[in-house]
């Protein structure tokens, strides 16, 4: 008895002692803590997320993809996955399930490992608000404290809620209603008790259970959280031997950002994200913003499919370039699936698919006949007409570099209920549509694919504008006496290098061609470059540089010799669009801009647009009257000249300009009614020709009527009124300031009497500069100033401080707290 005694007054020794330490190890653990802030205000980082006019999610940008979703809108059969996966007595315990505590201690013991089994949802949430993830004794020790606190301060719902919310889930998916949408393309409202079970399944290891990877192996653990939910009797058999039967359909692309979203919202998305990041910084990605842009889903699309369309059109009548690569395909690797993907995998890595234009790797290849394959599973058969554009790359005397032969790497593209081989495109394009009331860009596409670079073309290349250029000069030439019924000779014209300083200029009409004379508004039909190099001659080259200014250009850009008159300065399509723009309203500029609000997470509005409106005054540019009489010519451009083919849409009120530059470099066309504008371009990045005879007309006017075409086909036709100030004699234009008889009768002709009335407004023939010949300025006429516009009439000539216009549209000045 006495051992029995002292035995056990040793054991309650050894208790008190245990008490006595955990109590210490309590009381200096417990102070130590951190403080539930985290959790009780809970403002987990959350993307900055871009989304067009109509509520559709064109971009996500930060480290974690998360959407926060309150309990009760989470679906009880996901949370019924979830208990069934993680914590099936999650209601029942404080925070620690001891049974399962037990059962961990004893696998630690026998297997002498820090193996972690007895994790509840509260525990994890401890873990991954506060602690790291290493086994380690006191890590668990730590983790315990904690899950007590939280058990003590929140209620089940708040902790099950946290847990939804904040578990990492792989693909970047923080939460499980981001990785609904990054698996399966919907919402959590949307799944099913399959989809719930595979979901839930993961966070036991993403990396191991992403359906993305690995979806064999998150299939068996989807597999086992169906059992668990049958055995719980949150499934009858019925419901679990549907569950089990479902095919998962993974999406990593989410309904809700609508078609083709690669190809068709990046470039806005990151235009969209470069402007608020000078705003918020390195808070843009984690504080929950909503970007609502100015585009429309509808629009976007549309102005894709046309550029892509335009440059792929283009590039067919170039022919066909050859395959992309070649690989080793050794005889008989198609017997061996396995090997045969890995290879196959590999080359298509190298060449990512592009919208509907699909890698492939040749198989066998014949003069009537190619087989192609994308996997092992997967192989297509060209032939008949679809094989015609490669035609000479399947002769035998091809050269081997553009060959298609076994191994060559091509690309493939659906037509119809068959397939067709084609090639990516070297040439790029850019279109942008911009509302002219106030600036609001409809649809802005950047470049033929953004996954081959973020280079954004509507606002970063800056490129000749060529022929698209000419109506600002008319524009000038308007407010400076002459009339749409001015005639002007197109003769050709020559400075002698004695004149210039240097060399020899000589242009030339395109395909060589000259009249004696034309008027005003046949020259800009015809955009013949003689007539508008006699216009800048007469009005002068300094005056059409600071009169250009008010549409937006940069003067440095546009420097003061006769060269302006044929483009040769440097635009951005997007400059361009806007300065378009004013013809298109009546002569106002308004800012074109893409931002129009943005929230935080919780709806809250933190910056809202506030454009000027076409009719302010304060924004007018041009006078009134100029804006109608060049929207007549510029409409007789599409009825006339060498837009014709825009009279396709079979409206009255469309106006515009094709524009090609020396060598056909660059094709333009820029084309609008009072309530639409829209420029297409086609070119090559490093600058080169694109091919005889290709113009803007035939390169880029298409691209603009494809997306036309259905922009506009609910909008009523619309002209602009006759300002008051402007008289109309025998189908001429005539200011009340230079009535007919005192208005230029001509220009360049032996009766031309532009020299005196120059010298009359106060300009002066007397340069040293001969290209900058006649280079006066009116009283007045100066640059127009982005920050301090001034006003003006109809019926008065608008005036303007000269400002540097260095930049393009101040975004920034478009958004405002």
């Amino acid at each position: 008895m006495r051992w029995i005694a002292a035995g056990a007054s040793i054991a309650a020794g050894l208790a008190l002692c245990g008490a006595l330490l955990v109590g210490l190890a309590l009381a200096l653990a417990w102070p130590n803590l951190p403080e539930l802030h985290a959790l009780i205000d809970y403002r987990p980082k959350v993307p900055l997320r871009v989304y067009t006019a109509d509520n559709v999610l064109i971009g996500e940008f930060g480290e974690e993809r998360r959407r926060v979703v309150p309990i009760n809108e989470v679906p009880d059969v996901l949370k019924a996955a979830i208990l069934s996966a993680e914590d099936d007595r999650f209601y029942q315990h404080g925070g620690i399930d001891w049974a399962g505590v037990a059962r961990a201690a004893y696998t630690n013991v026998t297997q002498m490992t820090k193996a972690q089994g007895a994790s509840t949802i509260t525990m994890q949430v401890a873990r991954n608000f506060y602690l790291s993830s290493e086994k380690t004794y006191s890590r668990k020790f730590y983790e315990l404290l904690l899950t007590f606190k939280i058990e003590a301060n929140l209620t089940k719902d708040q902790i099950l809620e946290l847990y939804i919310n904040q578990i990492y889930l792989g693909q970047r998916a923080y939460g499980f209603e981001a990785a609904a949408r990054a698996y399966l393309g919907k919402s959590l409202t949307e799944i099913n008790a399959a989809e719930a079970a595979m979901l839930a399944g993961i966070p036991k290891a993403p990396s191991r259970f992403n359906p993305v990877s690995n979806l064999p192996r998150a299939t068996l653990r989807q597999h086992y959280v169906l059992g668990r939910m049958l055995d719980l009797g949150y499934l009858t058999r019925p419901e679990y031997d549907a569950a089990m039967g479902e095919k998962i359909v993974v999406r990593p692309q989410s309904r809700d950002q609508g078609p083709n979203l690669r190809e068709h919202g990046q470039y806005v998305a990151e235009l969209a994200r470069q402007l608020v990041y000078d705003i918020y910084k390195e808070d843009t990605y984690t504080r929950g913003l909503n970007v609502y842009t100015t585009v429309t889903s509808t629009d976007q699309a549309l102005a894709s499919k046309a550029l892509r369309d335009g440059v792929l059109d283009y590039d067919r009548r170039r022919g066909y370039r050859g395959p992309e690569a070649f690989i080793d395909l050794p005889a008989g690797i198609e017997g061996d699936a396995e090997r045969f993907d890995d290879v196959v995998d590999e080359a298509l890595a190298a060449h990512p698919d592009s919208d509907g234009l699909l890698a492939a790797v040749v198989l066998e290849a014949g003069s009537d006949k190619v087989t192609v394959a994308r996997s092992s599973s997967e192989r297509i058969e060209i032939n008949g007409k679809q094989l015609a554009f490669a035609k000479p790359a399947l002769s035998s005397k091809a050269q081997p570099a553009r060959q298609i032969r076994r191994g060559a790497v091509v690309r493939i593209r659906r037509a119809g209920d068959n397939w067709e081989l084609v090639q990516m495109p070297e040439v790029q394009g850019a279109f942008v549509a911009i509302a002219p009331e106030d600036g609001a860009i409809k649809a802005m596409a950047g470049g033929f694919d953004f996954g081959q670079g973020k280079f954004n073309r509507v606002t970063q290349a800056w490129r000749q504008p060529g022929s698209s250029f000419k109506p600002f000069i008319y524009a000038a030439a308007l407010e400076r006496g002459l009339t749409p019924g001015t005639r002007i000779s197109d003769q050709p014209f020559v400075l002698e290098a004695a004149q210039t300083g240097g060399q020899r200029w000589a242009p030339k009409n395109y395909g060589n061609s000259y009249e004696y004379a034309l008027s005003m508004r046949d020259g800009l039909a015809k955009s013949k470059n003689m007539v508008s190099i006699r216009i800048l001659q007469a009005i002068g080259p300094q005056y059409a540089q600071d009169y250009v200014t008010r549409f937006g250009f940069d003067a440095q850009r546009h420097p003061a010799y006769l060269t302006m008159a044929l483009g040769a300065g440097a635009v951005t399509p997007l400059q361009l669009g806007g300065a378009y723009a004013v013809f298109a309203n009546g002569g106002y500029r308004v800012a074109p801009y893409l931002i129009s609000r943005v929230t935080n997470n919780d709806g809250r509005l933190l910056m809202e647009a506030k454009p000027v409106l076409a009719g302010d005054e304060s924004a007018r540019a041009i006078d009134a009257r100029t804006a109608f009489v060049m929207d007549t010519m510029l409409r007789n451009n599409v009825r006339a000249g060498t837009a014709r083919r825009a009279t396709e849409l079979k409206r009255n009120d469309v106006g515009g300009k094709t524009g090609t530059t020396n060598d056909s470099v660059d094709a333009w066309f820029a084309g609008y009614t009072p309530n639409l504008v829209g420029v297409a371009w086609l070119g090559y990045d490093q600058p080169r020709s694109l091919g005889d005879r290709e113009t803007g007309g035939g390169a880029a006017l298409p691209i603009w009527l494809s997306y036309m075409r259905t922009a506009l086909k609910d909008l009523p036709q619309k002209t602009l009124p006759q300002p008051p100030g402007l008289v109309a004699e025998n189908g001429n234009f005539y200011f009340s300031e230079f009535p007919q008889g005192q208005a230029v009768a001509s220009v360049g002709l032996n009766e031309d009497p532009m020299r005196d009335l120059i010298d009359s407004l106060g300009g002066s023939a007397n340069t040293d500069d001969p290209i900058a010949q006649f280079g006066g300025q009116a009283p007045g006429q100066s640059g127009f100033s982005i920050n301090q516009p001034g006003g003006s009439t109809s019926g008065q000539r608008a005036q303007r401080t000269q400002t540097n216009s260095s930049n393009a549209w101040p975004w920034g000045e478009r958004i405002t707290p």
